[in-house]
């Protein structure tokens, strides 16, 4: 299984709602659309991180997207689709910053609780 994590930064004229509704409404269906596509999930930052834990400087990004494909050729597959293309033209059309990370997913089972 291959994986992707996406890291946007909304541009700065959009405000938070419109750029989750862009996300959701607009480029979402598009992305769903992938050939080889296993599963694509949307993490929108919550606003006003006050939990414990949380870093002294602010976080950079409002959202992060996970694309898992079944393997290497499957996700070069569905990147080099001519609508690629357009669909990433349009993102860089609503974020100011866009970083990916190709990752290697290492599923942690839980610990039972005695």
């Amino acid at each position: 299984m291959t994986k992707i994590v996406w890291l946007l930064k909304k541009s700065d004229p959009l405000t938070t709602e419109e750029f989750q509704d862009w996300w959701l409404h607009s480029h979402a269906p598009h992305a769903r659309t992938a050939p080889g596509r296993k599963r694509y999930v949307i993490n929108f930052a919550r606003p006003g991180d006050d939990l414990a834990g949380r870093p002294t400087t602010p976080c950079d990004w409002d959202g992060v997207a996970e694309q898992w494909f079944e393997n290497d050729d499957a996700l070069t597959a569905a990147y080099s689709r001519p609508v690629s293309s357009d669909i990433r033209a349009d993102t860089m059309a609503h974020v100011s910053r866009l970083e990916r990370l190709i990752v290697r997913e290492i599923d942690i089972e839980p610990i039972p609780s005695s």
